[in-house]
Formats: C-alpha cells, sequence, structure tokens
C-alpha cells in the first residue's frame, strides 16, 4: 500500500488523501515500509530536544519485511543527539541541499545518513508529486519507485505536536504511528498537514527552485486529491553528508 503524508480537509470539503499504508498518508507515501508490514517499532531511549552538550542517545529500529535494496540497520547507540549535518541530494534536474537537525530527530538523521552512505537512494525515481491548495510536496525514498518499498526496517516518530510544514520542510513519510522507514517527502510551497510526520531538515531555496520547477511540468494521472507521478524527470542520482 501506499504511504503518504496526509492534508488536512478544507472547508467546503476537500478530502485529505487516505493513508495508504506503507507509504502512507502524509502526503509521502511511505517512510519506507514493506506493503503488509506492521508499525510496532518502539520508542527510542530520548527524543526530545537536547542541548549542545547533550549525551548520546540510543535508537530502536526494527526489521520489518525486506529490503528494497541490500542494506544494514543503522548502528542503535551511542547516536549523536546535537548539532547538524548537511546532506547534498543531486537529482537529474538540479541539486538540493539540506541542513539536517540531530537535535529534534537524531534517530531520524541517524537513519537517513545511513541509507545515504550505503547508497539506498542513488539512482532512484521520486514517483509521487502532489500540488493542491494545501499541499505541495515530492515524495522520494523508494528504490522500487512503488512507493511500497522500505529499508527493511522501521522505527518510531520524532514528534513534539507542534510540528508545521512551511517551505522548505524536510520530513518522513509514513503508514501511521511509528511506522518511519526510507521515504521521506520535500515540501516546496507552505504545506497544511497533521503534525504527525517526524521533521528532520530543511532546505535551501535552492533546492526549493529545483522542485518548483519540476511541479511546473505537471504530473500524470492526477487523481482527487492532486497528486501523481511527475511529468519533468525526478530521479535522485546520489545523496551525500558532510
Amino acid at each position: 500500500m501506499n504511504v503518504f503524508p496526509r492534508h488536512r480537509p478544507r472547508r467546503g470539503g476537500y478530502r485529505a488523501v487516505a493513508v495508504i499504508m506503507i507509504a502512507a498518508v502524509l502526503w509521502l507515501a511511505g517512510c519506507g515500509q514493506q506493503p503488509g508490514t506492521g508499525a510496532g517499532a518502539t520508542s527510542p531511549a530520548a527524543t526530545t530536544a537536547a542541548s549542545p552538550k547533550a549525551a548520546p542517545v540510543d535508537c530502536e529500529y526494527t526489521e520489518t519485511g525486506t529490503p528494497a535494496r541490500p542494506v544494514s540497520p543503522p548502528p542503535s547507540t551511542g547516536v549523536k543527539m546535537s548539532g547538524t549535518a548537511t546532506a547534498v541530494i543531486t537529482m537529474s534536474t538540479g541539486k538540493i541541499t539540506i541542513t539536517l537537525d540531530r537535535t529534534d530527530a537524531p534517530c531520524t538523521v541517524n537513519s537517513f545518513i545511513s541509507l545515504a552512505e550505503q547508497k539506498f537512494y542513488d539512482n532512484t525515481e521520486c514517483p509521487r508529486m502532489t500540488v493542491v491548495a494545501s499541499l505541495s510536496m515530492l515524495q522520494c525514498g523508494d528504490p522500487t519507485g512503488t512507493q511500497t518499498g522500505g529499508p527493511g526496517y522501521t522505527f518510531p516518530d520524532e514528534l513534539s505536536g507542534d510540528e508545521t510544514y512551511p517551505a522548505g520542510t524536510v520530513a518522513m513519510a509514513n503508514s501511521g504511528p511509528n511506522t518511519n522507514g526510507s521515504q521521506f517527502f520535500l515540501v516546496f510551497k507552505d504545506s497544511d498537514l497533521q503534525p504527525s510526520y517526524t521533521v528532520f531538515g530543511k532546505m535551501d531555496q535552492a533546492g526549493i527552485d529545483v522542485l518548483t520547477k519540476i511541479a511546473a511540468g505537471g504530473v500524470d494521472n492526477r487523481n482527487a486529491e492532486g497528486d501523481g507521478k511527475p511529468k519533468t524527470a525526478a530521479k535522485i542520482v546520489s545523496v551525500t553528508v558532510g
């Protein structure tokens, strides 16, 4: 099933996209779950904001299904809980630079960096784009391009309950609580979503411009929720972390 972010319904009746399990509603389909994979991940030892000198935390990564590509789970102990890292997503249409936030989402950033270093995201299509008044995002992170693939593990949400999703937000797709995997979405216009998707980074303006150009090409087979496959190529060539 698909996993993606879910936008809030508008008055007068614009219905939010239903969560598709494993590429679930967040808009982003999926956080990287395999079809038929359950959530069931346990909570990390700590997910609250940390001071610059915060001690490392332990994270919980639960095996769920077969990975879309051969990959090992990230280390679960001694995870950095403060500071930032920089990731560069080189796409067929340009580069997107992301500042990763370890303070608010240490276990999510730990997973993303691990997958990037194992080249899990390299040469993969981003199969889903949504362009409606309440949600503008590109969903990526599934090597199968079906919105159902993941890394073979899930991990818990890192949420405060106050999450917002302005332009530039990078967040995890999911298929329900604590079902994060490999799929994530990139928000290129201020969007109205439930605070149910872990925010783990921020794009620069150049990255937003890259996504805006892709969106300008439109989407194929646009459904009632306003999403479909982008007509303009949206392929991740590589992801590097510095």
